[in-house]
């Protein structure tokens, strides 16, 4: 029981902390989560931002760079050298051209060429001698016949390999501009301006966009300016995504999943109208991915570990006062109501608490009360057993006395009032209910002496009880019922008469007193069922006053000294009935 019903508030215990843990639990988890993605998705917004930043100030460095490119075209188309040469076919001016070519490429590095085409098929460049391809006619190539569609404005090419020199291929981006004879409005040459493809690549792999992020340049036609991949790009090995981003309406936008989600963040310049193009991935936006989520992981660890000493605190904190009560019931099961429970809360396990202790003194009281109920009837049944030997049993010794007094039987006179005065002084004497063994065998030997001055001849009596237990305490009056039970239903019916034995002996650590005789016998069934009404409550006949005193001595002695120790009732070895009663050792 006690076991069963601590196992159940362990349960609640547990029940209580798993449910706390459980909820506080997912709480932690939702919030770690939401951090998580909130620290991610800021630092993706921020990347964002600075990477749109990055791209505007690389398109502001390119529009600075092709700016001037434009100026310098400017200067050598309105140079008067350059038209006289072209539009007057002076050759003397050649010399001066070259040398003013020769002399803005020396002011800028970054320029790979300068070169004037002239429609009649004069060349003049930056160096002295030019060594074009013998292969490629200028007018075929792209840059040429751009210029021209443009009417006079600069026109900047996207990334390619010149052809026009023989025996060099560079990457080149290459600026284009149709010459006109001022005086007539009508074309003489086309500029070229081969700018190093070194410049823009330094401008954009100067941008850091993480270890796997890259920018690129696309016009407005789709076409790619720069690319860190271009041969790839070129040859099919690897695409972007060129339609989304000449179609976004925003700055940016997401394509890709997995490891390979990235964003793209545009730029576009208002000098060329070139795309400049940031490409971040997202895994590799936070620098310290691992380290964040290493500490939101110990984090939450901490967070766990708190929660569960909370969840074990808190569950105890309401499983104790439970477990208290619980143990207090247990010990008034066991039979002990001097308990109180102390429980210092005012919630509802304090107040039920208080309602067990108010109901425990209601039982205590309650108890104590039938006790003194019980020791009273107890007491009323002793009177009613002294009582009950007044009427009979003294009408019939003073007869007898009258009897002898009439047959001048002067000393057996004596004798049977001398032992009926003892008798009754022990039996209606007040006092302690316990008496001596030795002062119940005085009172019994009283009795057994009127008893045989009655019946003479027909009775005999024997009492052998060891001195050894004289001093043992005994109920008061305990064993005349008995021995009255085996004169009037075991001698008295018998015809030839017979022998009443007391006998008293220590047996381990109980005293055994036995009523022996050897009349007819007493039923057994009769005694078994007085025995048996004690315990069961019921109510015997009024006149079964034999009965009464047997089953009062029974169930004195085990209201006194409890289920251990009463009567028992055997047949003696050849006739008559032998009565066991068990006492305890008081001594």
């Amino acid at each position: 029981m006690r076991d069963r019903t601590f196992g159940a508030f362990s349960g609640l215990q547990a029940t209580v902390a798993f449910t706390l843990f459980s909820l506080v639990f997912i709480a932690v988890v939702v919030v770690e989560v939401v951090s998580y993605n909130l620290t991610e998705e800021t630092v993706a917004a921020n990347s964002k931002s600075y990477t749109l930043q990055l791209m505007g100030e690389a398109g502001q460095n390119i529009d600075g760079y092709i700016t001037y490119m434009k100026n310098i075209s400017s200067v050598i188309m309105y140079d008067h050298e350059v038209e006289s040469y072209f539009a007057d076919n002076n050759e003397t001016e050649k010399t001066k051209v070259t040398g003013l070519l020769d002399a803005i490429k020396r002011t800028r590095k970054d320029i790979n060429l300068i070169a004037l085409f002239g429609l009649d098929g004069k060349v003049v460049s930056d160096r002295n001698r030019l060594d074009l391809n013998p292969y490629v006619k200028p007018d075929s190539l792209l840059w040429y016949r751009a210029a021209l569609r443009a009417n006079g404005n600069p026109v900047i090419s996207p990334s390619h390999v010149q052809f026009v020199l023989d025996k060099q291929r560079r990457w080149v981006i290459s600026l284009s501009r149709e010459i006109y004879d001022y005086r007539t409005g009508s074309p003489i040459a086309v500029l070229l301006v081969d700018l190093n493809f070194s410049v823009i690549r330094n401008i954009c792999a100067n941008i850091d966009l993480g270890s796997r992020g890259y920018v690129f340049i696309v016009d407005s036609g789709g076409t790619i300016i720069y690319h860190p991949q271009q041969q790839l790009i070129y040859s099919n090995l690897k695409q972007e995504r060129i339609n989304e981003v000449l179609t976004v309406k925003g700055s940016s936008f997401a394509a890709g999943s997995g490891k390979d989600r990235r964003i793209y963040t545009i730029s576009t310049s208002s000098e060329t109208g070139w795309k400049i193009v940031g490409v971040t991935y997202v895994g590799n936006l936070v620098s310290d991915k691992e380290f964040i989520q290493i500490y939101y992981l110990l984090l939450g660890v901490a967070c766990f570990t708190v929660v569960v000493m909370l969840s074990l605190l808190v569950s105890f904190r309401i499983s104790r006062p439970i477990r208290l009560l619980t143990r207090s019931m247990q010990e008034v099961e066991s039979g002990n109501f001097d308990i109180k429970v102390k429980v210092a809360s005012s919630d509802e396990i304090g107040n039920l608490a208080a309602k067990f202790n108010l109901m425990i003194s209601k039982i205590r009281e309650l108890m104590l009360q039938n006790v003194r109920e019980h020791e009273a009837k107890r007491r009323a049944e002793l009177q009613a057993l002294q009582a009950q030997i007044n009427p009979h049993f003294l009408y019939n010794t003073l007869d007898s006395v009258i009897w002898m007094a009439e047959a001048k039987k002067h000393g057996e006179v004596v004798k049977m009032v001398s032992s009926l005065a003892k008798l009754l002084r022990l039996t209606i004497s007040s006092g302690n209910e316990i008496v001596t063994i030795r002062e119940e065998i005085d009172q019994i030997t009283n009795y057994l002496i009127i008893q045989k001055m009655r019946y003479r001849d027909k009775l005999d009596y024997r009492i052998d009880v060891d001195e050894n237990i004289h001093h043992n305490r005994i109920l008061k009056i305990l064993l005349q019922p008995l021995v009255e039970n085996s004169i009037y239903h075991g001698i008295k019916n018998k015809k030839e008469g017979g022998t009443v034995q007391v006998l008293g002996r220590r047996v381990g650590s109980r005293v055994l007193i036995q009523i022996v005789d050897d009349g007819v016998g007493a039923d057994p069934e009769r005694m078994r069922d007085i025995l048996s009404s004690c315990s069961e409550g019921a109510e015997e006949s009024v006149d079964d006053t034999n009965g009464v005193g047997v089953r009062n001595v029974h169930e004195r002695i085990r209201l006194y000294f409890g289920n251990d120790y009463g009567l028992v009732f055997r047949p003696s070895e050849g006739s008559g009935t032998t009565v066991d009663v068990w006492l305890p050792i008081l001594e």
